[in-house]
């Protein structure tokens, strides 16, 4: 009987590696055989099958060299096991185990090992692509020759990650394979109903990047082609989409079944079963023995069955609150630059751009990403004059798509490299909202990879930009446990604080208020120093009562203030929302008995409705009066001044303050 699959031996291939390959195949199909036995006896919760797709992740994988980094999808076991991952660890992960890789936190492949240079998925699956391309940045910048290699399946391509993605990788020359496995379904759509080209590899064309379509069942043709594209991209870096046309023989996961696919399909595929096709080949060519592979099946039963008692054995995790709770966020303990008594008066744009500045030749490969930053210097000037101290490689323009150039940060962070990636109003982080919160603030607790990134968030109203470049969304961020939510209100806070986030492995956006930048001038210290993330500051101690606020609002408060100079009061500026100075909060309300919370974003959910909470729950006994919040109208920002000012807060403050002292 003639293989089902057109084998070709390449010649300078030994033997030893076409064995290798075929045990490679062979090992995840037996693990994945006892899988689907104990998802029926309900000691695993879920699977995604890739039988029938193994030729991919096992040839991919042999392709590249150990040190390079692939990023699997949930079907690419293959990956896992070729790289060499003990099987304990996987049986492990896949119970919810301790000595899995999540700590039970996350189930099947969605985790990561820097051990292996893996990378795991994350269920929005499009990002996937754009970390590929931050790893990929990393490497050009290092200058190592290594190329990277990311999977996704032809459902993800019609996602705008994708293009995203291929565009950045293209316009920036990124040793990147993007490889898709074009198995024929997203879940049960069929690729007829998700996008209108013949083949995924014509999408190529659109990014002016090469392409090609690879047999997915054909391991030798996925090896030996793969290996080529590879050496040729660590030599020439380049991206190139690849397309393995394949087929997945079971359903998406099982509880999906496979009754949406036409049983001739079924049946077709089943003839070109990459193992079995594989076999029958090697012992055609006199190389696999039937004795050499039952003694090869009993080696990996044994080895599954050995490692599967380990895991068994391996005690349920019993929850620790102190653990969940520290492993939210990196530890960290900053060193503490204190500010020189040298000082220049300047500007708050002043203070961001020369902290940023110091930050880059403090960190010589930390590297900064936005819209129009480089020559044109951001559309606020921060970066003005960086191209020509830093060079175009670590002053990126990017082209306008914030999800793929989050994720891009974070595959710098992967590969060891600082970021800070500029906004251009806080307002667009809308269309980096995913791998923000789902990708930067759950990575450290998923499987402890630090997300070492800075988003810097020019916000804020009070300027006539109208509803889409107005809005100081901090309270999208603070909801979000893993993020770090700073925002400053003076240039010497802003100059320190922007230093210290760099500094801090965890994500932290950084929100810097438009109306400030050229508004506000200080005498700011000339080094490089740092301000305490987390720390509030004590502007003003009185006795009557506590003024909280941040950002422009502070300046709000000041202003009344400095009008009603018989009102006596605490002001503390919180400086950072997440994490928030609770204690100088309470110390404060426990001694004035009072409390009114400012801010400029609207009342309901934002900032103040927490901290209005925390004060009731922790200081009732000590208030003489209902805690107050005063905010913007719950509509959205308008452009006309006259608007603009009754929408904000700030018209209603003094009123609202004079009313409490007088409770």
């Amino acid at each position: 009987m003639s293989s089902k699959i057109d084998f070709i031996k390449p010649p300078s291939i030994h033997n030893e590696t076409l064995l290798s390959l075929y045990k490679s195949m062979l090992k995840p199909r037996l693990i994945e055989e006892k899988m689907l036995i104990l998802l029926r006896q309900g000691k695993i919760s879920k699977w995604f099958s890739g039988i029938g797709q193994e030729a991919i992740s096992v040839g991919i994988t042999a392709a590249l060299e150990k040190e390079e980094y692939i990023l699997p999808m949930h079907r690419n076991l293959g990956v896992f096991t070729t790289r060499e991952i003990p099987l304990y660890k996987l049986f492990s992960q896949w119970q919810g185990k301790m000595n899995g890789f999540t700590k039970g936190r996350d189930r099947s492949f969605h985790f990561g090992t820097q051990a292996y240079n893996i990378i795991g998925m994350i269920s929005h699956l499009g990002p996937q692509l754009g970390v590929a391309d931050g790893i990929a940045l990393a490497n050009l910048l290092k200058k190592n020759n290594k190329v990277c290699a990311v999977f996704s399946g032809d459902g993800a391509t019609s996602e705008g990650d994708f293009h995203e993605a291929l565009n950045v990788a293209a316009v920036w020359s990124l040793p990147v394979l993007f490889c898709i496995e074009n198995n024929g379904y997203g879940l049960s759509t069929p690729s007829l109903e998700q996008f209108k080209c013949k083949h995924i590899a014509d999408k190529g064309i659109g990014y002016g990047m090469e392409s090609h379509i690879i047999d997915g069942n054909n391991i030798l043709e996925v090896y030996t082609k793969v290996s080529e594209f590879a050496e040729s991209v660590r030599k020439n870096p380049r991206p190139i989409l690849l397309e393995f046309k394949t087929f997945r023989m079971r359903g998406h996961e099982e509880a999906s079944g496979t009754k949406y696919v036409p049983q001739a399909d079924l049946d077709f595929w089943a003839t070109k079963d990459p193992v079995e096709n594989y076999q029958e080949f090697l012992k055609n060519e006199g190389i696999l023995s039937d004795e050499f592979e039952v003694s090869l099946k009993k080696e990996i039963v044994h080895e599954i069955n050995e490692h599967l008692q380990i895991a068994f054995d391996e005690e349920k995790i019993t929850p620790n609150l102190e653990t969940e709770l520290n492993d939210v966020y990196q530890n960290y303990v900053p060193d503490k630059i204190l500010p020189s008594i040298e000082k220049k008066k300047i500007r708050f744009v002043d203070a961001v751009s020369e902290g940023l500045e110091q930050s880059m030749i403090k960190h010589p490969d930390l590297v900064v990403m936005g819209q129009d930053v480089a020559e044109y210097g951001g559309v606020f000037k921060i970066t003005d004059g960086f191209v020509a101290k830093f060079g175009k490689e670590r002053v990126r323009n990017t082209p306008i798509c914030e999800s793929a150039i989050v994720s891009a940060a974070y595959g710098l962070s992967v590969n060891g490299i600082k970021s800070v990636v500029e906004m251009q109003f806080a307002d667009f982080a809308s269309s980096g909202f995913n791998p923000i919160v789902n990708l930067l603030a759950k990575s450290y607790y998923r499987w402890q990879q630090k997300a070492d990134v800075v988003i810097r968030m020019p916000c804020g109203a009070d300027i006539g930009a109208g509803p889409f470049h107005s809005q100081t969304n901090e309270a999208w961020f603070t909801k979000t446990p893993g993020l770090k939510v700073v925002y400053p209100a003076f240039p010497q806070d802003a100059k320190g604080l922007l230093i210290a986030a760099i500094n801090d492995p965890n994500p932290v956006l950084f929100f810097e208020h438009k109306t400030l930048y050229r508004s506000v001038y200080q005498d700011v210290s000339e080094n490089y120093f740092t301000t305490e993330i987390g720390k509030a500051a004590l502007l003003k101690e009185g006795k009557q009562l506590t003024i909280i606020s941040y950002g422009a609002a502070i300046h709000w408060v000041l202003d009344v203030l400095e009008k009603n100079k018989n009102i006596c009061a605490d002001v503390i500026d919180l400086r950072s929302l997440q994490p928030l100075d609770i204690e100088t909060i309470y110390r404060s309300v426990k001694k004035t008995g009072k409390a009114i919370i400012v801010q400029e974003d609207s009342l309901f959910g934002g900032i103040s409705s927490d901290i209005s909470a925390l004060i009731n729950e922790n200081c009732f006994e000590h208030l003489d009066a209902p805690v107050k919040r005063v905010a913007s109208l719950e509509t959205p920002i308008p452009f006309d001044k006259n608007l603009e000012n009754q929408y904000l807060g700030k018209n209603r403050l003094e009123k609202m303050l004079l009313n409490l002292i007088d409770y």
